[in-house]
């Protein structure tokens, strides 16, 4: 059983940890192992950032529980923009990524929105396919990688 819940200070370790696995583990189509490039992806992927974006009303964070763990953590920018959806490696293919994905597109129609935005990963972009999302523009520098941005009517 996925559970989908509002993050809370309790969560920003456990948060961090998932956050800098996926990338590191997950995300290799997109770093390619470069040192640097991780390094600037998850830069600010630390306990006390995490913490800041958890006490942000305007962005609310979430987490997906699995087995009694976090598996993944998701996050809005803004009304209708998704900045974060990641998965424990621990959690791939358990459901645990569309179980968020579709809370986080409830959350953005809750709060008014009726277009969602997000900024792809190449590893994730097939997925963000599947569920609907299309291609928004041309890829483009997002952290040290490259990434690609997209859209879905909600």
């Amino acid at each position: 059983m996925i559970t989908i819940r509002p993050a809370t200070p309790d969560d920003v370790s456990a948060m961090s940890k998932v956050l800098i696995a996926s990338i590191t583990e997950l995300c290799t189509a997109d770093h390619r192992g470069d040192a640097a490039a991780i390094a600037g992806w998850v830069g600010n992927k630390t306990p006390d950032n995490i913490a800041r974006w958890v006490n942000n009303p305007d962005s609310p964070a979430f987490v997906a529980e699995r087995l009694g763990e976090v598996a993944a953590v998701g996050m809005l920018n803004a009304q209708d923009e998704i900045g974060l959806n990641y998965v424990s490696p621990d959690h791939r293919f358990a459901g645990v990524s569309r179980a968020m994905l579709s809370a986080l597109e409830s959350e953005m129609r809750r709060r008014g929105a009726t277009i969602g935005r997000l900024t792809s990963t190449r590893t994730a972009h097939d997925f963000y396919l599947a569920m609907g999302w299309s291609d928004a523009g041309a890829a483009q520098a997002c952290y040290t990688v490259t990434g690609i941005p997209m859209t879905k009517a909600l």
